[in-house]
């Protein structure tokens, strides 16, 4: 089936011929760049040895995508994340018998209770617990089953840690009981398309996530077209938290998902990546969920089994880009990313330092 490519807005040289499927475009050669100063440092390198597992100065670094400015340190749950100066790894946990990855993987509750309990030894700072795919090509699942589902492994997380945990709805009720029963987030892939879900965010305290589609949940949206997915996605997202806000969600509340690849082609998922500190730049700390897409598999020609390496790759550029919140299903694995790509930004010291000292 053909896609409709958009027509985007970019700081890239015009390519005047659609060059052949897999071969690099064409671009004008890059400025010199002085290396008298490492590329992103505002001051020359302090090559004094820190004291290990310490912070490093946040202003000594500049970032290439904006850090989160509204509300930056937060208290979501028990934790405490400062996300100007670090990047929170949210692991995914889907209880349903048809998800596109695991297929049913974690469906059972001792597998679900166990797979969240093993995402935070990995290092997860967060769990994101889902019944119901954003696919609407499975079957329907009611309020009542959605809760049977996602609410018992919310209560034995919670029984057992104080890692931060989010619920994967776009349904109030749903997301009210979950809250109740001890969950700190509330992830809503249809992006306050029920306006009550911000009342239920207001009255519980509860942080919200709220994410860019274009359809209603469980819609099918074939050929999602464009002006300018960027531009377009930031307007949405604008327009959502003033929605949120207007109905009593605090600012420290709040974080916002451009969405990659709900209701968007693999053309708009990569200019979502390309142009993230465009959307970073609203202020509010930024989620992405990348792991093992379609716009990876399709953009390396890999099966789901074969995209960690791409989606890694795809997460690495969203933290530089901006990003402070990263989903995916390969917790040990992004730990890692993520963990390098904050040290490579200035924002976490190594481990150790022994090499030639």
């Amino acid at each position: 089936m053909g896609v409709t490519t958009p027509s985007v807005v970019t700081t890239e040289p015009a390519v005047t011929d659609t060059p052949a499927v897999g071969t690099p475009l064409s671009v004008t050669e890059p400025a010199p760049v002085d290396t008298t100063t490492p590329v992103g440092m505002t001051t020359p390198v302090d090559t004094t040895p820190p004291a290990v597992g310490t912070r490093p100065v946040a202003t000594s670094r500049a970032l290439t995508g904006p850090a989160p400015t509204i509300a930056p340190r937060r208290r979501i749950g028990v934790r405490t994340f400062d996300l100007a100066t670090q990047v929170a790894v949210m692991a995914i946990v889907n209880r349903t018998p048809d998800s596109f990855y695991d297929r049913g993987r974690t469906f059972a509750l001792d597998a679900a209770v166990a797979g969240a309990l093993r995402a935070v030894e990995q290092g997860a700072d967060w769990v994101d617990i889902g019944g119901v795919p954003f696919s609407p090509d499975t079957p329907p699942v009611s309020v009542a089953e959605e809760l049977d589902r996602v609410l018992p492994v919310v209560q034995a997380v919670r029984a057992t840690s104080d890692v931060v945990i989010s619920v994967d709805t776009y349904r109030p009720e749903v997301a009210a009981r979950c809250v109740a029963a001890g969950a700190d987030v509330v992830n809503d892939t249809s992006g306050l398309r029920e306006p009550a879900m911000a009342d239920v965010v207001a009255a519980t305290g509860a942080t919200i996530v709220i994410a860019h589609s274009l359809a209603a949940p469980h819609t099918h949206h074939p050929r999602p077209t464009y002006g300018d997915v960027v531009t377009e996605v930031a307007d949405f997202l604008r327009q959502r938290v003033e929605l949120a806000r207007a109905r009593g969600v605090r600012d420290e509340q709040i974080v916002i998902d451009p969405g990659h690849d709900l209701n968007k082609n693999t053309d708009h998922s990569l200019e979502l990546i390309r142009r993230l500190p465009e959307i970073a730049a609203l202020g509010y700390p930024t989620l992405v969920a990348l792991s093992r897409k379609d716009f990876v598999g399709e953009t390396l020609g890999r099966p789901r089994s074969d995209r960690l390496p791409g989606s890694l790759a795809a997460a690495a550029l969203c933290v530089l880009g901006g990003a402070r919140i990263v989903r995916t299903h390969d917790v040990a694995a992004t730990v890692d990313a993520v963990r390098m790509t904050e040290a490579v930004l200035g924002l976490r010291r190594p481990v150790e330092h022994r090499h030639n000292r």
